[in-house]
Order: structure tokens, then C-alpha cells, then sequence
């Protein structure tokens, strides 16, 4: 009988057990991850498990150790060198299992067995070396108000009520400089006032000059002298006549 026997023989014997065990904890440290079934996925885990805890001690004896288990020179130098420093801060759990339905063959359950610092879908955001807090139920702080923090608060409250007053003294000093400015402005309306007149007294001089100029009679055809107006001919012309 099985009392108590919570290991799981896999219907192998001993030695193909662990022979098999070691491939998959092989395929696992190359791969990062692989499909099995959920039983066998549950033995890996426990399988492979202390070994990764035992590469955190990069020591001879530890290197021995793990492949003794392992039988895979490759695979120890990349547990030792790269898996150890990126689980050095998890204190266990270096594996996570995701079922994955059933087999179409024989119906057996399937799981996917991956280590957990090397999925970057489940990981983003997380950060191991954060504390947990934890908050009662019972216990809501209230915040009190202390003489420093009234102190505080008044100053703000002063420093609110003066910014009102800051304000209005800007703009009753930009007043004034508009006002000059307006003020240096203003003697350019005479200028334009004496041109228009220097104009007006120009037109006038013009038309009383036009009036004072006698109008010059033009004779018409009509108007032509008479014959007994015209001077006489000279003697000469007559007698070429």
C-alpha cells in the first residue's frame, strides 16, 4: 500500500524516473520553458526546484553537485552563469505551471512548466524587491491638524490673499507708462492741424490770384475787322498791281 507516499513513481521505475526527470530539467534550463503533462510537470517542479537553489552557491562542490543530477556540462555553465543571477533575489518559487487543456490521443491533461524570471508577459510591471503592505480594516487615519500645519495653511491662505494685491499694483503701474505714452503722442495732432490749414491758405491765395488776372477776349470768325478798318496797302504793292 501507498500510505503516506506522496511522491508520484510516474508507472516508471527508479531509475528511468530520474533519468527522465533530468532530461526535462535539462530541456527546462535551455529552453526556458516546455510542454508536458500536468503529473510530470508537477514532479519537475519539485525536481528541479532545489537544484536552482543550489546554483546560487557558485562553489566546486555546488558545480559537482548539480551534475550529478543535471549530466549536462552545458547546462550547468547556464544555470551557474546566467539562471543563478537572474533568480538571485527570489527567495524559491523559480517556476510556474499553466494548464493547457486535454490530449487528443489518450485525453491527458497538458501543462506548460516555465521559469518565471524569463516571462516578460507575466512580469512586466513587477518588481520582486517591493514589500507587501498590508492595512486593517478596523484602523482609518484621520488627519489631525497640528500648530505647525495651521501655521502653514495661514501662510498660504496670506500668500493667496496678497497675489490679489500684487496684481492690481502691476497694472496701476503700467497705467501711468500708458499715459505717458499717450501724452508723447498728442503733439503730432497740431502738426497735422497746420498742414491742413498751410493747404486751405494756398488754395485761397490761388483763387484770388485767378480773380485779379484780366480774362483775355478771344475773337471769333464772326468778329472779323472790317475792310474799311484795314490799313492801306503801300504805294509799292499798287503799282505792282
Amino acid at each position: 500500500m501507498r500510505h503516506g507516499k506522496k511522491i508520484n513513481h510516474l508507472s516508471r521505475t527508479d531509475s528511468h524516473r530520474r533519468a527522465m526527470l533530468a532530461n526535462m530539467a535539462s530541456s527546462l534550463i535551455l529552453h526556458k520553458r516546455i510542454t508536458t503533462t500536468l503529473a510530470k510537470a508537477k514532479a519537475l517542479r519539485v525536481y528541479v526546484e532545489p537544484i536552482i537553489t543550489k546554483s546560487k552557491d557558485d562553489t566546486t562542490h555546488s558545480r559537482r553537485t548539480v551534475f550529478s543530477y543535471l549530466q549536462n556540462k552545458e547546462v550547468v555553465s547556464i544555470l551557474f552563469r546566467d539562471i543563478a543571477a537572474k533568480v538571485a533575489n527570489r527567495p524559491g518559487g523559480y517556476t510556474r505551471i499553466l494548464k493547457m487543456g486535454n490530449r487528443l490521443g489518450d485525453n491527458a491533461s497538458m501543462a506548460l512548466i516555465e521559469l518565471v524570471d524569463y516571462n516578460e508577459i507575466y512580469s512586466l510591471g513587477e518588481d520582486s524587491t517591493e514589500k507587501k503592505t498590508t492595512r486593517r480594516r478596523g484602523s482609518k487615519s484621520k488627519k489631525v491638524e497640528t500648530p505647525a500645519s495651521a501655521k502653514a495653511t495661514a501662510g498660504d491662505a496670506d500668500v493667496k490673499e496678497s497675489a490679489p494685491k500684487a496684481d492690481e499694483e502691476k497694472v496701476k503701474a503700467v497705467k501711468p507708462e500708458k499715459e505717458a505714452v499717450a501724452d508723447v503722442e498728442t503733439p503730432e495732432a497740431p502738426v497735422a492741424e497746420t498742414v491742413e490749414t498751410s493747404v486751405a491758405e494756398v488754395e485761397t491765395e490761388k483763387v484770388a490770384v485767378a480773380e485779379e488776372t484780366p480774362a483775355t477776349e478771344e475773337t471769333t470768325p464772326d468778329e472779323a475787322p472790317a475792310a474799311d478798318e484795314l490799313p492801306e496797302a503801300d504805294d509799292t504793292e499798287k503799282k505792282k498791281a
